[in-house]
């Protein structure tokens, strides 16, 4: 299929040439489409604007919580995905994706827990129908508490 040309109506010609394995003839078709483009903002960027370790009960010391606040520009999101990986961001611990709600301003809370200390790389992507955008953090974790 070949494109003959372009109007500024949106339309365009579209040449095809079959063959016919019996007769070896070909059979040519012409003809106009028509089509729309619908232009979509998108989720423009994302950011990780603080990190706060919870603080919980010693029975619990095993696990180390820690509240992501994020922010975003452009469409709402709905849904959040959070990637845990070594510090070189090489190789993934976990991978954590779960559906959102976001009703006017993009500003929510993450809570990820952390099974050990150490230090972690952190992939934060908020993504909608049509777009993702994504955010990295290194943390430290150290049985409670994160910088």
């Amino acid at each position: 299929t070949t494109a003959a040309s372009s109007n500024s109506d949106f339309s365009t010609t579209v040449e095809s040439m079959e063959d016919n394995p019996d007769g070896g003839c070909h059979i040519y078709r012409n003809g106009y489409y028509r089509t729309g483009i619908s232009l979509v903002e998108g989720i423009l960027e994302v950011n990780i604007i603080q990190m706060t370790s919870i603080q919980m009960g010693e029975s619990q010391a095993e696990n180390s919580l820690v509240d992501f606040v994020v922010t975003c520009q452009g469409s709402l999101p709905t849904d959040v995905c959070t990637v845990v990986s070594d510090p070189m961001c090489q190789v993934s611990k976990s991978v954590v994706c779960d559906p959102i709600v976001v009703t006017d301003e993009c500003l929510l809370t993450i809570r990820r827990a952390f099974e050990e200390p150490g230090t972690y790389c952190i992939n934060i992507t908020l993504g909608d129908d049509t777009s993702q955008a994504l955010a990295s953090a290194l943390i430290s974790v150290n049985g409670g508490e994160s910088t």
